[in-house]
């Protein structure tokens, strides 16, 4: 049986080193093109969407904050980031990989079935640990994985499927 550990520090841990890798792929080839990385920067996808540096602080949120608010029972929407380069934005996915090595198998697992309270202004949505991971963070943060990735893919960013998916836990 899987733990709650292995289902979200775990998970979070690889989804982070897959977004890290593909913006450091993404970024070495847009310098090799002479490409301004401030036109990804400033990019979105669609007028009504996000841009590019909502998504690099969304993956953040829904690993780092998604493992604390496990612990705290609480979690919020993310403040947002401040005015970042494209460095900047790699730096904190790079901050937030090492901060989620701080967190020990054993206090996540403690809170599996333990309430966690979704809370965005006077609303709120109760979950367990393990239905906030599986229903609300995991999704959310493969979501703004996967946004990221589109952005730069569209941008001519040589990056593919294995990229997205980072190293997979494999054996028998």
């Amino acid at each position: 049986m899987i733990s709650l550990y292995d289902l979200t520090v775990v998970s979070y841990i690889r989804v982070l080193d897959a977004t890290v890798g593909v913006l450091k792929k993404s970024e070495a080839h847009f310098k090799a093109q002479d490409l301004d990385l401030n036109d990804i920067v400033s990019m979105q996808l669609a007028p009504d969407m996000f841009g590019f540096p909502f998504q690099i602080n969304s993956v953040r949120h829904h690993s780092l904050h998604a493992a604390q608010g496990i612990l705290s029972g609480e979690f919020s929407p993310p403040e947002p980031l401040p005015e970042l380069d494209f460095a900047g934005l790699v730096a904190v996915l790079e901050k937030t990989r090492k901060d989620l090595d701080g967190f020990s198998a054993d206090e996540i697992n403690a809170r599996s079935g333990k309430p966690v309270t979704f809370k965005m202004g006077s609303m709120e949505i109760p979950f367990t640990a393990d239905n906030f991971a599986l229903a609300f963070s995991i999704p959310n943060l493969y979501f703004h994985a996967a946004t990221t990735y589109d952005m730069l893919r569209i941008k001519g960013a040589p990056i593919g499927k294995m990229d997205f998916m980072g190293k997979m836990p494999v054996g028998a």
